[in-house]
């Protein structure tokens, strides 16, 4: 945004008295080509400022005629053009005067409204500057050449037949004494033109870091190569005058200014040579990365070798990083700090885009070698960065320079779950580090305020919205990092906060730091909330006892969004309902996490709680909510297959139920332990439940104990459409759904199912099939700590060691005579359902009747053989 979009759009009172000299219509008429010229950098009145001043007064009146063609007055317009030619075409600088004093004071009334001027116009200042001051020198360069000329013309006594240099007003006196002063002076001009430039490259830099937290990035470097590459030339320019004077600047005076001129352009060179796409900043080790350097200066100046030159990339530590700045990177690396492989890359130069990069697109971090840290530091605070090196000759001196760059602080984890604090120093370190700083060196305590800026920027860079937060939500923060809930919002911007309250102590109460509750909020809001934050349908940053005063007085149903401060990356509904007494009372909801929003969305899950009715403040939800909920499936789909949904129902103390009718079935009876007599004629699940649960995996044939939830946390149903119940299986255990006996078996054939179950069950549910019984899959295999262990038991006398070896130890047999009887009365009843029983020959994956196989020696149980895999 330019000044006079401002300005134009501000009260014409407060600029009266900047227009006496000049209309004010053909400001407007202006616009903002009036401050793309260089009126503030004209200073002086010698010759060059006059002419550039010239200059500007005739482009204006050209611009001026244009604008008056295609405006009603006209007449009136070109009077005023005629004036101003005759009042300043003698005297151009008095013109630079007056509009200098328009833009300052309009500059002056913008920051007395907004207190900064927008970021493009201070830019094209700059810029503007810069070009002026290239002007400058290649007009000192003019004047040097011309008096070169003119002495060379005395010494021949052919002066009086030559004319004079226009730019030059009167004729040099002595061209021997003006020259060295004004080569001093031209090369005064061009340090401060190579100051700019370093500038310029450091504020990219600083953008470039600062967009690591999430601020706009301007990362084309063509307008910076392009400035570089025209000082340059400027530079040799000049000096090929200053070795054509040698003989007037003397011994004395011409090294000296060789040495001045040698250290513009190795300061130029070594500048240009710049890390144009950084390295992550949280790297992981083992992880492939990418990285690429340019030298800007590479097209202009690298001379043509038949041997391509090659880029290498090093780990460095703070303390080497430190020592190579201190030295003016005029040292060579020792040793690197890490290994990293596919660290060398050649330095191409691309004639068409005009650039010289090197690109690393395979860089692997090995390993990394730590360093001894300082007090209570921990890894993860622990800066380290990558050095990119190489060694050019340039052309046309043939000088060789070696070119080291350091990228941005980088800290090194080996693990996920250093991620979170990694970041933490990564974005403390953006944020408030010093341009050109003694690397890695940033403030142990910032402003409040500038904490506050960093929040809200890193807050809509990761969520990716427009919507930024909030007055009310930084007082949230203040109070929540100073631990404070006295303190007025007035009282929070004069405080500073430091690393240590940001990411080192734990939040009061709270098993976390500041960050890491940030951080939670981030990546929930993110991943789960960008439309509902966008809408501002969520108050996020609210503590819950405001939330108490805020919906005290409301009426019931109304309800508002905030983030958990208890957990981290949780949401959480806070609703007003009343109680038994009839008295309001504010309830909040158990928080949902990524990972319960991925499984119901937030909109659907208040579309479900029908005691939500308002958004406060006074907002009905399903205008708030609407556009955020997903269309329910109803019928069959595709496949013939009946929908189902997913619904959230809370529980509250006015309307809690008994646990056993809060979800699902009742619990199964827990049957007790005890001997069964031989003869069963009834085969029920209860009772097989006590016997086979010592030597029953918990999957895929035993049931799995039903979670319970207290009253007032969300518990998620699964609803079937009506009418279509009765096509779906039980939801009983799985075992006495499987466990189905033919009634055609003779009671003594039932019995003798019961002792062993897994030979006389129904092929209902076959083993392959066992998936298909629980809704997950197979449950996962039971580990050795979840075996139950049971009271040590008498051994069974010899004629039983023929039984079978998967029988528990709490059943009896009968006598073995009496049991070979009901074996031969069996057989010839039913043979084919009971055939005569033999032992197995080969060892069976089911545990042995010894004491070892209940969890009191060394067996258990071989995973390999399951109940029906025998």
């Amino acid at each position: 945004m330019s000044l006079w979009n401002i300005v134009s759009h501000m009260p014409p009172e407060e600029f009266s008295s900047l227009f006496a000299e000049f209309p004010r219509n053909l400001r407007c008429l202006l616009a903002d080509w009036l401050e793309n010229q260089p009126w503030e950098f004209i200073n002086g009145s010698d010759a060059f400022c006059t002419s550039v001043a010239s200059g500007m007064l005739s482009a204006m009146l050209e611009k001026l005629r244009s604008a008056a063609s295609s405006d009603g007055q006209q007449c009136q317009i070109l009077q005023q053009v005629s004036n101003i030619e005759s009042t300043y075409r003698r005297d151009p600088l008095r013109l630079v005067a007056v509009l200098k004093a328009i833009l300052e004071g309009e500059k002056a009334a913008v920051l007395k409204r907004d207190r900064h001027l927008p970021l493009s116009f201070h830019r094209r200042q700059e810029e503007l500057k810069f070009s002026l001051g290239l002007q400058r020198l290649q007009h000192r360069i003019h004047e040097i050449q011309a008096l070169r000329e003119r002495s060379s013309q005395l010494r021949d006594g052919s002066a009086a037949s030559l004319p004079l240099n226009p730019q030059l007003k009167t004729e040099p006196k002595a061209p021997e004494s003006e020259l060295p002063t004004l080569i001093l002076e031209a090369t005064k001009e061009l340090e401060v033109a190579k100051q700019q430039v370093l500038k310029r490259i450091q504020i990219w830099k600083r953008q470039q870091q600062l967009a690591g937290n999430g601020a706009v990035f301007e990362e084309n470097l063509a307008p910076l190569q392009k400035r570089c590459e025209s000082l340059v030339e400027v530079y040799f320019q000049l000096h090929q005058q200053v070795m054509a004077a040698s003989t007037e600047l003397g011994p004395e005076l011409l090294p000296r200014l060789l040495e001045r001129f040698n250290e513009v352009l190795s300061s130029l060179v070594k500048s240009s040579f710049l890390v144009e796409k950084q390295p992550p900043q949280v790297l992981k080790t083992q992880t492939k990365f990418q990285a690429s350097v340019r030298f800007l200066l590479g097209p202009q100046l690298l001379k043509a070798s038949t041997k391509p030159y090659m880029v290498r990339a090093d780990m460095v530590t703070e303390k080497q990083a430190r020592e190579l700045a201190l030295s003016a990177y005029g040292n060579t690396l020792s040793e690197s700090t890490g290994e990293i492989m596919h660290n060398v890359v050649a330095l191409e130069t691309n004639p068409t885009s005009g650039t010289c990069c090197a690109n690393f697109k395979n860089v692997l971090l090995k390993k990394i070698k730590r360093c001894e840290r300082k007090g209570s530091e921990s890894v993860t605070e622990e800066k380290c960065a990558v050095l990119f090196s190489t060694t050019v000759a340039l052309s046309p001196s043939n000088l060789t320079v070696h070119l080291q760059v350091l990228s941005l602080p980088i800290v090194v984890i080996v693990h996920g779950n250093q991620d979170n604090n990694a970041k933490a120093t990564v974005l403390w370190d953006n944020a408030f580090s010093e341009i050109d700083r003694v690397p890695f060196v940033v403030a142990e305590r910032v402003p409040w305020e500038k904490m506050c800026d960093t929040l809200n920027l890193k807050f809509m860079a990761e969520v990716q919205t427009t919507k930024g937060l909030l007055k009310e939500h930084y007082f949230f923060l203040a109070q929540k990092i100073f631990n404070d809930h006295s303190a007025s919002l007035e009282d929070f911007q004069s405080r500073s906060v430091s690393w240590a309250q940001f990411n080192k102590e734990i939040l009061p109460g709270r098993g976390f730091t500041f960050w890491q509750w940030f951080d939670g909020v981030l990546d929930l809001t993110k991943r789960c909330l960008k439309s509902y934050w966008s809408d501002r349908l969520i108050i996020g940053f609210i503590s819950k006892q405001y939330v108490c005063k805020l919906l005290s007085t409301e009426p019931d149903g109304t309800f508002l969004l905030r983030f958990s401060d208890s957990e981290i990356g949780g949401v959480t509904i806070a609703h007003v309902i009343r109680g038994k007494d009839g008295s309001s009372q504010v309830e909040n909801i158990q928080p949902f996490s990524a990972k319960d929003l991925s499984i119901r969305s937030l909109g659907d899950r208040i579309r479900d709680l029908g005691q939500l009715r308002n958004l406060y403040p006074n907002t009905p939800k399903d205008q708030a909510f609407g556009s955020h909920y997903n269309k329910e499936q109803t019928g069959k789909d595709g496949r013939g297959y009946v929908s189902t949904a997913i619904k959230m129902t809370v529980e509250s103390e006015r309307d809690q139920q008994p646990q056993s009718t809060a979800g699902g079935g009742p619990e199964p009876p827990q049957a007790q332990m005890f001997s069964l007599p031989v003869l069963q004629q009834e085969l029920r699940p209860e009772n097989l439940q006590s016997v086979l649960s010592p030597i029953c995996p918990p999957a895929p044939f035993c049931s799995q104990p039903m979670p319970s939830y207290p009253a007032g946390e969300s518990n998620m149903n699964m609803m079937v459409p009506e009418g279509m119940g009765s096509s779906f299986p039980s939801t009983s255990p799985m075992l006495s759904s499987s466990m189905v006996m033919d009634p055609a078996l003779p009671p003594r054939c039932q019995d003798l199912a019961f002792r062993n179950p897994m030979s006389f069950m129904t092929n209902q549910y076959m083993p392959g099939e066992a998936s298909q019984l629980l809704p997950g899959g197979p449950s996962p295999e039971p580990r050795d700590e979840e075996m139950p262990e049971l009271a040590p038991f008498t051994p069974m006398d010899a004629p039983l060691q023929s039984s079978p070896r998967w029988m528990a130890p709490s059943m009896d047999l009968p006598p073995s005579s009496e049991f070979d009887q009901f074996l031969q009365e069996m057989s010839l009843e039913s043979p084919a359902l009971c055939p005569p029983f033999t032992p197995p020959l080969q060892r069976s994956g089911y545990p042995s009747p010894n004491a070892s196989c209940w969890g009191l020696g060394e067996s258990r149980w071989d995973d390999s053989v399951r109940p029906g895999h025998a």
